[in-house]
């Protein structure tokens, strides 16, 4: 596969540069067309929560978040052609963060997220967005942490392997970026003897899959007691990854998400860019 459409989401969050930057330059890298999303947070529960207030306050406080969206969308077309996208769309949507994006991620190849900052809250700012987007949209999420430079071409990624469906979706996902690095580390992490053990052989199936595609694999074996996402994240440390792929587990019950161990360690520790799929 390829990538063909990334969509970014557009805000006047600080980070908001350098997420549209990062996926300016993978979409002129894949030469995929690049969107840009703006939520107006203006949604039927959005009018419901404001009955008390009289309809000029309504109108002007509508106005406002109309114009911040476009405002957002100004931003994200400037800093886009400036990292080298070519292809652009801007897309005003009529919805809160979380279920905008996430309707819009179903028909995108990539979506280019923003790590949560506690330290900043946004008028309509979602807590807990990237989780939402991941759980709800069936398609892969790369999320960016303060300070990082994103997914490198030629660089080393981290990709976690146990196995199960969700690993096993974000290495068909992130294909293009894993043919596009210089070394793939195959991160396999098992618990203590007497625990329930992998294969014999563990990581050799998937390590023939990878070669196929042309990806320079190695696989490395890690017992550990502890965080298993601690674990991960130590490893992507030490071999000075530019990324780290993996599998995203938990559920999300109406807007209840319900979020495994190892994803809510990654997402609240991370300091690499993590692609990250359901």
């Amino acid at each position: 596969m390829a990538y063909k459409s990334i969509l970014v989401h557009a805000d006047l969050s600080r980070h908001a540069p350098r997420r549209i930057a990062i996926a300016a330059r993978l979409a002129h890298a894949h030469q995929a067309h690049l969107i840009g999303a703006a939520m107006t947070g203006v949604s039927r529960l959005t009018l419901e929560n404001n009955r008390g207030m009289r309809g000029d306050a309504v109108a002007t406080h509508i106005a406002a978040l109309y114009g911040r969206a476009e405002q957002a969308l100004d931003q994200f077309e400037t800093l886009a052609r400036q990292a080298g996208a070519v292809s652009l769309e801007r897309r005003l949507i009529e919805d809160d963060e979380d279920g905008g994006m996430a309707v819009s991620a179903r028909y995108s190849d990539l979506t280019v997220l923003s790590q949560h900052d506690a330290g900043e809250a946004l008028p309509g700012a979602m807590r807990d967005l990237v989780p939402y987007v991941m759980l709800n949209a069936a398609r892969p999420v790369l999320i960016v942490p303060p300070g990082a430079d994103g997914a490198q071409a030629g660089g080393t990624v981290v990709v976690a392997w146990d196995g199960s469906m969700e690993a096993t979706r974000a290495i068909g996902h992130a294909l293009p970026l894993l043919r596009a690095a210089r070394l793939v580390v195959l991160a396999l992490l098992h618990p203590p003897a007497g625990h329930a053990q992998p294969a014999r052989h563990p990581g050799t199936d998937i390590a023939a899959y990878l070669s196929r595609h042309g990806v320079p694999v190695e696989v490395r074996s890690s017992v550990t007691t502890g965080d298993i996402g601690a674990a991960l994240l130590a490893m992507a440390a030490e071999v000075h990854a530019d990324l780290l792929v993996m599998g995203g587990y938990g559920h999300a019950r109406f807007r209840e998400l319900l979020l495994g161990g190892v994803t809510e360690t990654v997402l609240r520790q991370m300091t690499v860019p993590v692609l990250m799929a359901h």
